[in-house]
C-alpha cells in the first residue's frame, strides 16, 4: 500500500491495537473511529488480513530505517552515537509508541506474520547496535554481548516505573549508560 490512501487506515489500526490488541483492530471499529464508512477500507484493503499485513509490512520497515537512521554515525564516535540513542530513548518517553510495540509484540505470540516482523525487527536492531560497539573495537562474540545488554536496557527501563521521581530514574539512566559504555 505505498500509495499513501491506505495510510490513514493503517495509522488508525496501529491506534486501536495499542489500545485494544490484534483483536480490537476491526474494520467496523476503525471506520466508526474515522468517521467513515466501511466502504472506503474496501477501496483500499481486500479485507482485515490484509490491512493487519500492511500494519506490520509499516512497522517492520519504519522500525527499521529508524535504527539506521539512530545508529547512523555521520562523524561521531561510536560510544558517543550510542549515547545519543540511550538518551533518546530514556529522555523522551514514548508511551504510545510503546504501547503499539508491546502489543505486536503480543499478536506476535500467537501470529507467525507478527513474529516474523519482530524477529526481523530485532535482528536489525541488534546488528546496527553490533556494528557500533564493533567499531570500539570489541570483537564480534563481545559486541554481540553488549548489543544485547543494550538492547534489552533500552526497551526494559521504558517499562519500568521508578518511584523516585524523574530526577532519580534520570541519575539511575545516566549510570547505567555509562556501564554499557565503559
Amino acid at each position: 500500500m505505498n500509495d499513501g490512501k491506505g495510510d490513514v487506515w493503517i495509522e488508525a489500526g496501529f491506534t486501536e491495537l495499542a489500545r485494544a490488541g490484534v483483536e480490537g483492530v476491526r474494520v467496523e471499529v476503525l471506520a466508526k473511529n474515522l468517521g467513515v464508512t466501511k466502504g472506503g477500507f474496501y477501496r483500499r484493503f481486500a479485507d482485515r488480513a490484509a490491512l493487519l499485513e500492511a500494519m506490520l509490512v509499516h512497522w517492520r520497515e519504519g522500525r527499521s530505517a529508524s535504527i539506521a537512521e539512530q545508529t547512523s554515525l555521520d562523524g561521531q564516535e561510536p560510544r558517543e552515537r550510542l549515547r545519543a540513542v540511550i538518551q533518546l530513548y530514556s529522555e523522551r518517553l514514548n508511551p504510545e509508541g510503546m504501547a503499539i510495540e508491546l502489543a505486536i509484540r503480543q499478536w506476535a505470540r500467537s501470529d507467525e506474520s507478527a513474529a516474523a516482523a519482530v524477529a526481523s525487527v530485532d535482528a536489525a536492531r541488534l546488528q546496527h547496535v553490533v556494528e557500533l560497539y564493533r567499531a570500539t573495537g570489541l570483537d564480534t562474540e563481545e559486541a554481540e554481548a553488549q548489543a544485547f545488554l543494550f538492547y534489552c536496557f533500552i526497551f526494559g527501563q521504558s517499562l519500568l516505573f521508578i518511584e523516585r521521581g524523574p530526577r532519580k530514574r534520570s541519575q539511575l539512566v545516566a549510570k547505567s549508560a555509562e556501564k554499557l559504555l565503559g
